[in-house]
């Protein structure tokens, strides 16, 4: 595998997954580690726990300026 199939692999989710087991099993594992969905990364700020809060006029609110759904899972 070259170098450039083995970035474009560590890069391209679509790529790695037409990759045979026996590509995968030759592909270094990505120096920066697991690569992490928008989802996860959304949920993530600084290893603190983000708080989420409905005021008394139904606004959510949020105890970090990352983000703040509106959902009911969350406020």
């Amino acid at each position: 595998m070259s170098i450039k199939d083995i970035i474009r692999a560590w890069k391209d989710s679509s790529y790695r997954e037409s990759l045979s087991e026996e590509q995968l099993a030759q592909l270094p594992s990505n120096p920066i580690g697991e690569v992490l969905s928008e989802e996860e990364l959304l949920v993530i700020n600084g290893g603190m726990r983000n708080t989420c809060w409905t005021d008394q006029n139904g606004v959510c609110s949020c105890d970090t300026d990352i983000y703040c759904v509106s959902d009911a899972a969350r406020c």
